[in-house]
C-alpha cells in the first residue's frame, strides 16, 4: 500500500487556500488545452483546406437546420460567436461554396444561412481531422469513463 501512496503523483494544487482558486485553475487550463490541441487541429484543418476549425460547427449547424438554413443571429448565439466573426467566416465558406447567404424577411439586415448541396457532408469531412488529433492528443490520456464525466461537468458551464 505504502508504495502505490509513494508512485501517485503529487496534488499539482496542494497549498491553494483561496476558495476562488478552483475556478480559476479550471478556467487557465481549458485556456492551455484549447491552445495546445487547438493549434494542432487549426493547422490539420488548414493542410485539407479549411480555413478555421469553427467552420465545422457552422456547417454542422446547418445541416441540422435543414433546408430552411438558420439566421445568422440564431447561430451567433449557438456557437457563442460574435457577429463580426460570424460573418467573416460565413463569407469564407461561402467562398468555398458550402453555403449561401440570403437576406431574411424582417427588420432590419438579417441574413440566413443555407447549406448548399456542395456543403453537405462536409463537416463529416472536418470532422475526421479534428476526431484524429484529438484521439491522439487527448485519448491516450484519459479513459473513456473519465472522458464522459469531464464532458458532463464541462457542459454544466454553458452559460
Amino acid at each position: 500500500m505504502a508504495a502505490d501512496s509513494q508512485d501517485a503523483e503529487p496534488d499539482p494544487f496542494a497549498g491553494d487556500d483561496d476558495p476562488r482558486m478552483g475556478a480559476n485553475r479550471v478556467w487557465f487550463n481549458l485556456l492551455r488545452v484549447q491552445r495546445s490541441v487547438g493549434a494542432r487541429i487549426a493547422s490539420r484543418l488548414r493542410a485539407e483546406g479549411i480555413g478555421d476549425p469553427i467552420w465545422y460547427e457552422i456547417l454542422l449547424e446547418l445541416e441540422r437546420a435543414g433546408p430552411a438554413g438558420m439566421v445568422m443571429a440564431d447561430l451567433e448565439r449557438r456557437l457563442f460567436t460574435r457577429q463580426y466573426a460570424l460573418s467573416r467566416h460565413a463569407a469564407r465558406i461561402e467562398a468555398q461554396g458550402w453555403i449561401r447567404s440570403e437576406a431574411s424577411p424582417g427588420p432590419g439586415r438579417s441574413k440566413r444561412l443555407v447549406l448548399t448541396d456542395a456543403g453537405l457532408g462536409m463537416h463529416d469531412r472536418i470532422w475526421e481531422v479534428y476526431s484524429e488529433v484529438i484521439a491522439e492528443e487527448l485519448g491516450a490520456r484519459m479513459s473513456t469513463e473519465e472522458a464522459y464525466a469531464l464532458a458532463r461537468h464541462l457542459i454544466r458551464l454553458y452559460p
